[in-house]
């Protein structure tokens, strides 16, 4: 008996991982998200990813700025030390890739995603591919310094990949915007603030929220989402740990009820890896300051299992 996949597992060659730490909680407004590369690595992110067969290197943390703690300027908390930070994601993933090898970024918080994704985007129009970006989230992370309550970055990337925000942060690639909303599935959303909703429909963004889930299941919604992946496509999947409910994954700074549980996330994973396409990762928003026995760190690593090919039967 096997179950149902788009390839199988065994068939798929995944290139050499590279893990790094991006030890920061700048883009948003609770401390600890800085913890979450060292939660991930004691909950044995390398190790595990190892079993799978799969050369695995752990290059450490990035360094930057601290997070002087201090109110928006212009709509943006933080921006000079947020970029600093991207900046340093962007160059690593940038060296990552150009080795041929898969970069895993452990945040920190999401605003790093605005670099880790610009590097991937100059990747993938230099090799010719289409990118396809999974954006795992309670939240839609669209907003701009006009519409955002707080001026936290980590509520922004997705615009600033998409073009709008700071011309340091939307410049940070070779090519601006990195992104375009048809290259963007969010999965999972369930808080996107008043004005925010404004922008998502009108940059057409593809959401699959969590009344659509609940009302068609997660495997058509991820049916739905990868239409149209083919040999010439990278996957990034940028993973907040956020998208999963609370009652499975409380440390997280923005907790919301209501999201993805665990078998769902399973599925999610599972169907990811049998594509075959997976070419980067981003895993943030872990705060061991704000979990039980860091117990969202080892579901995190759990699913980075799932995603990389572990599987109950070999799939076909």
């Amino acid at each position: 008996m096997t179950g149902h996949g788009l390839e199988c597992h065994l068939n798929r060659k995944i290139p050499s991982v590279v893990i790094y730490g991006v030890p920061t909680d700048i883009g948003c407004a609770h401390r600890g998200a800085s913890m979450g590369p060292e939660a991930l690595r004691v909950a044995g992110i390398v190790e595990k990813i190892a079993r799978r067969g799969i050369t695995v290197e752990d290059a450490g943390n990035l360094t930057g700025p601290h997070n002087p703690l201090q109110g928006p300027v212009d709509g943006y908390r933080h921006l000079q030390e947020v970029t600093a930070w991207n900046r340093a994601a962007f160059d690593k993933s940038t060296e990552i890739l150009a080795d041929g090898k898969l970069p895993i970024m452990l945040g920190g918080d999401h605003c790093l995603g605005i670099g880790a994704i610009a590097a991937v985007a100059d990747h993938c129009r230099a090799q010719g591919k289409k990118l396809r970006v999974f954006w795992l989230d309670a939240h839609a992370d669209f907003n701009t310094s006009e519409a955002s309550p707080s001026g936290n970055i980590h509520g922004m990337p997705v615009a600033v990949l998409c073009g709008l925000g700071p011309d340091a942060l939307v410049n940070m690639g070779k090519t601006a915007p990195a992104l375009t909303p048809d290259q963007v599935r969010q999965i999972g959303i369930r808080s996107v603030d008043r004005a925010e909703k404004q922008l998502v429909k009108q940059h057409d963004l593809d959401i699959y929220d969590m009344r659509y889930i609940d009302e068609i299941g997660m495997r058509r919604v991820m049916d739905e989402a990868l239409e149209g992946i083919d040999d010439d496509t990278h996957i990034h999947v940028s993973f907040d740990v956020d998208m999963l409910d609370p009652s499975i994954a409380p440390g997280t700074g923005t907790r919301v009820p209501g999201g993805v549980n665990y078998r769902e996330a399973q599925l999610m994973f599972e169907m990811l890896a049998d594509t075959g396409r997976v070419g980067s990762v981003d895993i943030v928003e872990v705060n061991p300051a704000l979990d039980k026995r860091n117990a969202t760190a080892r579901l995190a690593v759990a699913l980075m299992e799932s995603l990389f090919g572990k599987s109950t039967l070999v799939r076909e």
